[in-house]
């Protein structure tokens, strides 16, 4: 396996993320739709360089082969900083080459927490025994949201 790179966006990554992100929405495991304005707005924060997410941009031999993006949060039951990994997209062709490993490691060790959490459907196997392998267990928590 090709050694992967993994680097914050820049501005010349834009269409490249918005086509990946709407090819992850539109996957069977997202549970919704997202309006692609999300996707703009998201990039464009995440360009600001804030202190709230990044989104990151995995590459193999200079080729984009997929994104993954976190949120930063405190949590006073874990005491302390939670890294949120919202989302992780690897094109097909390179799924099952250990990239997806290699981005939780660049997280885990480049954002240190106190807690590390994610959002997985039932219908993603793969990514469960994944987030498995790694440590990551299930709560028995049901999430409720309100959209504004």
């Amino acid at each position: 396996m090709t050694m992967m790179t993994i680097r914050e966006i820049k501005e010349s990554d834009r269409n490249e993320y918005i086509a990946m992100a709407t090819q992850f929405y539109s996957m069977p495991c997202c549970v919704h739709n997202v309006d692609k304005s999300h996707f703009e707005k998201a990039f464009d924060y995440c360009l600001q360089n804030n202190p709230y997410a990044k989104i990151f941009i995995l590459e193999r031999n200079k080729q984009i082969i997929g994104y993954g993006n976190i949120s930063f949060t405190y949590s006073i039951e874990a005491n302390g900083n939670v890294v949120w990994v919202e989302e992780l997209f690897i094109k097909q062709e390179f799924q099952n080459k250990s990239y997806g490993k290699a981005y939780f490691d660049f997280i885990h060790t480049n954002f240190p927490a106190k807690r590390y959490r994610l959002e997985v459907t039932k219908s993603n196997i793969n990514a469960m025994k994944l987030y498995e392998r790694l440590g990551y267990e299930f709560l028995d928590y049901i999430q409720m949201i309100k959209e504004r």
